[in-house]
């Protein structure tokens, strides 16, 4: 399906992709993404329309390659990046900033809308050098989130000039992603393989449950929650290995799923259809975990690069009360798995998902649409 896919060239190592968010109604697909950059002289934010869809052709192929509509300096590298509404991005930087910028949508252009200078910081926030890499952020407009090297969880309001809350110590290690669990409690990840539960409401400074993979401490870099059932959760880390997490039951994941070869640097569950799950990995591959009933009927095959399909079991029980995610049943069903990329070298660093479209950055300078993901 690698026809579907078209490419961009773009001269920086990309190091974030977010597709914009679409109104609640909408039914078409996603037509505008952004982009941050690392590890470059000059850093960006870019704005991309991602191309039309049936432009030409007769069967609606996608032709055209995204198209740069707007982009403006960004100091630092971008570490993440959320869009926080259809015209807000908020955007975390290595020098521990975190910025808020507007895409003015009548004349294409992108401006710095709100800045918290050094959210992240190892001495103290008046020195020039002591800034830490924020190094997450997640929102739930108007409320941002962030966390750091510095151990620091920053609450923001998008609207307030100074932080709602900040958990100074919340750990004694780098936290490397955040995201929400509901609306008043979020998930960390650490450098030492913890995934930590902060209810905001508590004023205590101390995560509700902590949970870790047991022995060896590998850090997870990654973290998101299954958009129906909130007790699930998955996450990646230094080893490539695909954690799933069920919060309501013990302190270990559930199930370790055997992935990339290098670190695991982000996990998406589809939004709309949570049988489908994204990994990406500093080995240059892409994941498609799919979980859906009817994998069994779909045939076996051979990826390019040698890795074969691998099938893991799931039960089918009943699909509404048991996630895919959390069965083992090894008799009843399998999950299929394809790498969408694969004879990729570099890192692929970020991708999106959203409807039936992926967009995905890479240290090759490139991004990636792909237009067609269930066709």
């Amino acid at each position: 399906a690698m026809e579907d896919v078209s490419a961009k060239f773009v001269s920086q190592k990309i190091s974030r992709t977010r597709w914009r968010p679409l109104p609640a109604a909408a039914l078409q697909p996603p037509d505008l993404f952004a982009t941050g950059s690392w590890d470059n002289e000059d850093n960006r934010i870019s704005i991309w329309s991602a191309g039309d869809l049936g432009s030409s052709g007769l069967n609606g192929e996608y032709h055209g390659e995204p198209r740069l509509l707007c982009d403006i300096q960004h100091s630092g590298d971008v570490m993440d990046m959320q869009f926080l509404d259809q015209e807000r991005i908020v955007v975390a930087s290595s020098t521990g900033t975190v910025t808020v910028f507007r895409h003015h949508q009548n004349n294409q252009t992108l401006s710095a809308n709100h800045r918290w200078e050094k959210a992240h910081y190892h001495v103290d926030q008046d020195t020039s050098c002591g800034g830490a890499a924020c190094t997450g952020v997640v929102c739930n407009n108007p409320e941002i989130v962030t966390v750091g090297e510095d151990g620091r969880i920053n609450l923001f309001r998008a609207d307030q000039k100074d932080a709602v809350r900040t958990i100074d110590n919340a750990d004694s290690s780098t936290l490397h992603a955040v995201t929400f669990l509901r609306t008043t409690e979020i998930l960390t990840v650490n450098s030492i393989g913890q995934l930590k539960i902060w209810d905001l409401r508590q004023q205590r400074n101390e995560p509700s449950q902590i949970f870790s993979l047991a022995g060896d401490r590998v850090p997870l870099h990654c973290v998101d929650r299954h958009p129906n059932q909130q007790h699930i959760v998955a996450t990646g880390g230094q080893d490539g290995m695909l954690s799933i997490w069920d919060i309501r039951q013990g302190t270990m994941p559930v199930s370790l799923l055997n992935a990339h070869e290098a670190e695991m640097w982000e996990v998406h569950f589809h939004p709309s259809d949570p049988d489908h799950l994204f990994t990406c990995s500093e080995d240059g591959s892409l994941w498609h975990w799919d979980t859906s009933t009817n994998v069994s009927e779909k045939p076996s095959f051979l990826h390019q690069g040698g890795r074969s399909t691998a099938y893991l079991s799931h039960s089918t029980i009943n699909q509404s009360v048991v996630s895919a995610w959390l069965s083992n049943d090894p008799t009843k069903d399998r999950m299929e798995i394809t790498n969408l990329i694969p004879n990729q070298t570099l890192s692929v660093n970020s991708l999106d998902v959203l409807g039936p479209c992926l967009v995905y950055g890479t240290d090759a300078e490139a991004i990636y649409v792909n237009r067609q993901l269930f066709a």
